[in-house]
Order: C-alpha cells, then structure tokens, then sequence
C-alpha cells in the first residue's frame, strides 16, 4: 500500500502505512487480526528484582515473568514514561502483559535509571546493559536468546528503538562481562515514539513539533543534557540494513508526538529495505485506551508472534 501523507507543506510518499478505520461501532483493521482479553489466564511465575547493574550505589533491577505455556520466546519491555522508571510488583505487571502472557511469551519488564536525576542517555545504557544480562542469562530464564524482542510506548518505544537499532556482537576485550555479551535483539514494537530531538533536523525530515523545546524541558527533564550527546539517542540515525523487523503504531492526533516521527523513520526503514510497517490509529492520541489499545496490542502480539515464533 502507498500512502500520500501531508503535513503542512510536507508532503511525502510513504509505503507500507497500515490505516486503521473506525466507523460506526465497527473496527476494521487493515492487516487482519483481531480481538484479545485483558486478563491473563495462563499461570505466570515470578522471578522478581534481578540486579543486572548499579548506578551511584542503587540497583538496577528487571523482572522475568514466565507463563506455564512459555514458548521460549521472551519480550523485553521498557518501563519508561517520559524516561521516568517506576517500578511497579510484577503480579501487577502479569495483568497489563496479559495478551503475551496467555501466547506464551515470557515477559521481563526492565527499569532503568530514572528521570528527573538521570537523562536520555543514561535511560538508554541501563536498558542496553539490561539486553546483554538478559542474553547472558537466557538459559536460566528458558529462553532462547535469539528470539528476544523489545517494546515499550513514548520513552519506551524510543528505548526500544535504540535498543533494536544500535546493537553489536559485545566487546571482547571489556574488563565486564556482561558488557562482552551482543545485545542485539530479533523484533521491535514501538508505540508512538520520538526519533529525533533537535529542531533544524526534525524540520529537515519532515518532522512537525507542536509542543516547543522549552515546554518540553519543562515537563520532562531527562531532555536536559548535553545537546552534543543527542545524535547518540535519535533513533532515526541508527537505521541501517541490518536492523530487525519494526513495527510502529501511532495515532494521528498526538499532540506530544507528532505522528511525522514515525513517519520520518519509516521512510528510513524503506531506504534501508529493513522489514516493517507503521500503522496510523485515526483520532488515536498519545497513550491508546479503550479500542485503540485493544487493536495497538493486538497488532503488537502478532508480529512478535510472527518474528519471534516462526
């Protein structure tokens, strides 16, 4: 599918944008699936607080959650909004993880540094480290470390990305261990995330901001850091052709979020002929509630089960 998507005076040529249409009480979803529960019915075990490093004395710490079902498959979720990291029991994550849970998918939600003490780039290496502790680790969890994939929504889709398209093999010669460990991963889901930072270069791709740098500094301070750091967290100058499977969903009335980030790093992902698709949640704002996560999940399950288990 070819989608002519304008922005202003941006005008561009975009393929593969799945459009999810709502009329009257009926859905209909473009790439064709539908429907799951909220509760989990598969019987999940807990292993809780797993230290993967430490940051100025604290712990940092991630959670496995493995259904009686477990497909070997895992999914790395970050949890992060506006780059704060709130920790939350994992019996209370079982529910929100419920649809990945019942297929089968062990689901480990990793807490990083958190704003407003820490910053993008910080977030960013704590869930990088989380990646190679995991892999380290997959036998343990009963896993297979190949078949790990990673999402998250906002700061967490921006982590995501990061974390599918900045990989490498490890570093051999690192006095760490866990730093000797690749951390790359085979699927990314990304909800409504923010590729780029910097204003001339979003305007240069097409990227539209409705919320100015100084509103945004001030709501979220994990923004405050040394601008020349910034091309080592916008996702968008990480693609290249060996990236893995990406989805993106947004909805096209973000007001935090402008739907042209993802619009910018799918036609990335196409330049780099790297696998993916985008699909654009009419009237969807930031945060799907209601029948827009109900089809972003439902959309979200089916590629981790399509590149993950097949």
């Amino acid at each position: 599918m070819v989608c002519f998507i304008r922005q202003g005076t941006y005008l561009e040529e975009i393929k593969s944008v799945s459009i999810i249409i709502r009329k009257a009480e009926k859905l209909l979803i473009v790439f064709g699936f539908i429907g799951t529960g909220l509760i989990s019915h598969a019987q999940v075990t807990f292993d809780s607080d797993i230290v993967y490093g430490h940051k100025d004395g604290m712990a940092l710490v991630y959670d496995v959650l493995q259904p009686e079902n477990a497909n070997g498959a895992a999914i790395v979720f970050m949890m992060s909004g506006g780059w704060y990291s709130s920790w939350a029991p994992p019996e209370n994550r079982a529910r929100q993880f419920a649809d990945m849970l019942d297929a089968g998918f062990t689901m480990i939600p990793v807490y990083h540094g958190s704003a407003p003490r820490y910053h993008i780039p910080d977030a960013y290496s704590d869930v990088s480290r989380a990646i190679r502790h995991i892999k380290m680790n997959a036998e343990r969890f009963g896993i297979d470390s190949e078949r790990i994939g990673v999402t998250g929504g906002s700061a967490g889709g921006h982590l995501a990305l990061m974390a599918g398209l900045d990989s490498d093999s490890g570093m051999i010669d690192d006095s760490d261990e866990i730093m000797q460990i690749g951390n790359s991963v085979a699927a990314v889901v990304a909800y409504f995330p923010p590729v780029e930072f910097r204003e001339a270069e979003s305007a240069a791709v097409g990227i539209v901001n409705a919320v100015s740098q100084e509103e945004l500094l001030g709501r979220f301070p994990a923004l405050d850091f040394d601008e020349e750091l910034i091309p080592s967290v916008a996702p968008i100058l990480f693609v290249d052709a060996g990236d893995p499977p990406t989805l993106l969903v947004h909805g096209d009335a973000d007001p935090l979020v402008n739907v042209t980030h993802s619009y910018a790093i799918k036609k990335q992902f196409e330049n780099h002929q790297v696998e993916s698709e985008l699909i654009v949640i009419p009237g969807a704002e930031h945060g799907f509630r209601g029948e827009d996560a109900i089809l972003a999940n439902n959309a979200r399950l089916a590629w981790f089960q399509k590149y993950l288990l097949d």
